[in-house]
């Protein structure tokens, strides 16, 4: 039984960095999945597969996973560097490229 513990990146359709500053403990898949014949679901009887503990710190993440034997690893994020663009710059008299059109 062995995890992994992430920051979630934010999704496509987010602007801001909503549910980006939690920790995730998720195990990872055991059992591989196996295509249902009748219907053609994919299913898996691995239930730990189903399982996300969310913490505020790295740090407890990590004390959680030790303190129930968890064997784990963690993926440190990508910070990523944000610039503050404002849409008056645009029309700013000192603007460094000009305007194409």
């Amino acid at each position: 039984m062995t995890a992994k513990i992430y920051r979630p990146a934010r999704t496509a359709m987010q602007q801001g960095q909503a549910k980006t500053h939690e920790w995730v403990l998720e195990f990872e898949q055991e059992v591989p999945r196996k295509i249902d014949p009748l219907f053609g679901y994919t299913s898996s009887s691995d239930m730990l597969q189903q399982v996300k503990l969310r913490f505020p710190t790295q740090d407890e993440a990590e004390a959680y996973a030790r303190r129930h034997g968890i064997a784990y690893r963690v993926i440190v994020p990508k910070e990523t560097k944000t610039k503050v663009v404002s849409y008056s710059d645009n029309f700013k008299p000192d603007r460094v490229q000009p305007w194409t059109h």
